[in-house]
């Protein structure tokens, strides 16, 4: 069974190395002395959601602080593929819900889209909160899948800043019950991802709509600026299950998973 994942702030573990003791301290500190209840002697990770990761064991464990005796220190590299998700705003939760599986299968990045069927408005004060509230989403997720990366959940962006984003994208893939490509062959005939260097870092992202699907107007809008349009499947997917399936897919496709 894998260690336990406790969070440390990004380049905390900088510099640490076998036999060092480092101390976690904050919330994720006091989550693993007063919930999960560890003890000296228990095997733990602690990684700093950019990549790092301590693996070590309990030295000690105090008030709110967990000391921890690392043995190995590692450092994940990003996938030179990297899957962004463009999740429409979605009612009840299912946005969340979306953001939340496909942080668990392996997406990089979030985009909050503000489309216009979304019944949904994050406006003033509340924009700011439910974007936190969604980047703690995909943390606790992260945790729960035991990564070492964080996604980070950017900016919300509405439909005219999402076609500028497209526009500047490696690739961007509009998933659409009308489209009349299959997901699989669009990445894998993609000039895009076959003409690349392995190495080469890319992006690509895959636009969900919200409950009421992406809008005509929004379709030819993302096209002109050079997304192209793909099938997910013989059925019309729930907001909040496209998404995680299209990074189940496109992580088989280009050799993620």
């Amino acid at each position: 069974m894998s260690n336990p994942v406790f969070f440390t702030p990004a380049g905390s573990l900088d510099g640490v190395g076998p036999g060092s003791v480092f101390v976690l301290d904050g919330p994720e500190a006091r989550h693993a002395v007063t919930v999960k209840r560890l003890t000296a002697g228990e095997a733990v990770d602690l990684a700093d959601g950019a990549g790092a990761r301590l693996t070590g064991t309990v030295a000690e464990v105090g008030q709110g602080t967990l000391s921890v005796t690392a043995t190995e220190v590692t450092y994940e590299g990003q996938p030179a593929t990297r899957l962004v998700l463009v999740q429409a705003l979605a009612k009840g939760d299912r946005d969340e819900l979306a953001i939340e599986t496909a942080t668990e299968l392996g997406i990089d990045a979030v985009i909050p889209w503000q489309s216009e069927r979304s019944i949904v408005r994050w406006k003033a004060d509340r924009a700011a909160k439910a974007h936190a509230k969604w980047q703690s989403v995909v943390t606790a997720a992260a945790k729960q899948a035991r990564r070492s990366w964080i996604p980070v959940v950017r900016p919300l962006m509405d439909s005219a800043a999402l076609a500028k984003a497209v526009a500047g994208a490696d690739m961007a893939v509009i998933l659409h019950e009308d489209a009349k490509n299959p997901l699989r062959s669009v990445l894998e005939d993609s000039p895009v991802l076959k003409g690349a260097e392995p190495d080469t870092p890319r992006e690509v992202m895959l636009i969900v709509g919200p409950e009421g699907g992406i809008s005509p107007r929004e379709v030819t809008r993302l096209s002109d600026a050079g997304a192209v349009t793909a099938l997910l499947g013989h059925h019309v997917l729930r907001s909040s299950t496209a998404g995680p399936a299209a990074v189940v897919l496109a992580s088989d496709v280009l050799g993620r998973w």
